[in-house]
């Protein structure tokens, strides 16, 4: 397990700039250390915010986007092209302006595709995708860097804190009771999560800052599932000043 550096931003838009141009830098990297890059997205408020940002920067271009596999972290369970979908939200703000083979991009199953309404089938369908883009006989493909917004309750992707899915084992899970809208959603599971080579943590607001601090401490009976997001190599909490407020004054 990696111990995680913590990185706090004066403001949410700066955050937003600064998680931009790392991930940036990040896939700049990955394709000079072996040809390709692979990213798994999230959604949220930051997160969107963090993809506009990079969409905006000049040096976008230096990345060979179409050496890159874009994944998802989890998923609202809803028809293709929903605004409250996670793909739906990173196209609008940047995979549309980006020159990205179409064959490298793998949203998560949406609710009117073969699968139905069915989230189980539609995340066992997923697991197969990330199984036949692994090395070999490998379950995962490689993640170079995976991006995570963190709850109020410290839930991460869609693995809600008490929920059976935060001890699921399976690559992909379903999950039907998340305690906010919308209940039924499709997640990677936190043994996934953790086979990234890197795990980025955002986030911005007030709100986030007691989350922030018990999964940082890995206070509780039950750790959040935020605390148990880890990186095999390195695992960044990248936050504004409000998401560090309760943090020790050495880490802000």
């Amino acid at each position: 397990m990696t111990e995680a550096s913590v990185a706090v931003h004066a403001d949410a838009d700066l955050l937003a700039q600064a998680v931009a141009a790392r991930l940036l830098v990040r896939l700049l990297d990955a394709q000079a250390d072996r040809g390709q890059a692979s990213v798994v997205l999230t959604g949220g408020r930051i997160a969107a915010a963090v993809y506009r940002a990079l969409a905006a920067l000049p040096a976008r271009d230096a990345v060979d986007w179409s050496r890159v596999d874009v994944w998802w972290g989890d998923e609202r369970f809803l028809p293709a092209g929903d605004p409250d979908r996670n793909e739906t939200q990173a196209r609008s703000a940047l995979l549309d302006l980006l020159p990205l083979d179409p064959a490298r991009v793998h949203p998560m199953p949406a609710s009117d595709g073969p699968d139905g309404d069915d989230p189980e089938a539609a995340a066992a369908r997923y697991a197969g995708e990330l199984a036949a883009a692994g090395p070999g006989d490998a379950a995962l493909p490689r993640f170079d860097v995976l991006l995570l917004g963190v709850g109020e309750d410290g839930h991460v992707a869609s693995v809600f804190p008490g929920q059976p899915v935060q001890h699921d084992t399976r690559p992909v899970a379903a999950v039907r009771e998340a305690p906010k809208p919308p209940p039924v959603r499709i997640t990677l599971t936190l043994p996934t999560i953790s086979t990234a080579e890197e795990v980025w943590l955002v986030a911005s607001g007030a709100d986030k800052a007691t989350a922030v601090r018990t999964a940082l401490a890995g206070a509780g009976p039950v750790p959040l599932p935020a605390a148990g997001a880890h990186g095999v190599g390195r695992t960044r909490w990248l936050l504004d000043r409000a998401a560090a407020a309760e943090l020790a004054a050495r880490v802000r």
